[in-house]
């Protein structure tokens, strides 16, 4: 269920930083890319495929970089305690890591209820997964404690 809260903008950061100390953070190894398909009948997936979405003209399936893609991407990904409230959650951390990186996100979120329920994948540009899993690292550690 989507939490409603009104909040000051420390109190979200606050909380979200908190969110984020007891949520399961794992870096998916390899780098990933989006393979197109033609529109139609779905395409097969690879055991390894993380994402299928598809448009009026074509399916986009993430998976592994086979080598050659325009953009490959790092992937982590977060599972969220049941009782989180994680509300604003992927704004707040995707400004974290603009402002840290120069960079946007994408943000793939998906539902898995034996793992306590939201869980998202996060795509950053290859080359900078390792800044992005060490800002959020630090984050998680802040413990609270205002940094800005």
């Amino acid at each position: 269920m989507v939490s409603i809260s009104h909040e000051t903008p420390q109190e979200t950061r606050t909380r979200l930083r908190g969110v984020l100390a007891e949520a399961a953070f794992k870096v998916l190894s390899g780098h990933w890319a989006y393979h197109e398909y033609p529109a139609g009948p779905a395409p097969q997936l690879s055991a390894d495929a993380l994402a299928l979405v598809r448009d009026e003209e074509s399916w986009s399936v993430l998976e592994p970089a086979q080598g050659g893609e325009t953009e490959v991407f790092g992937v982590f990904a977060f599972h969220f305690p049941a009782a989180s409230d994680n509300s604003g959650f992927v704004g707040w951390l995707a400004s974290e890591l603009k402002d840290r990186l120069g960079t946007g996100v994408a943000v793939l979120c998906g539902y898995n209820s034996a793992q306590g329920g939201i869980y998202d994948y996060w795509l950053v540009p290859g080359q900078l997964l390792g800044e992005a899993e060490a800002h959020v690292r630090s984050l998680a550690e802040e413990d609270g404690e205002d940094s800005q």
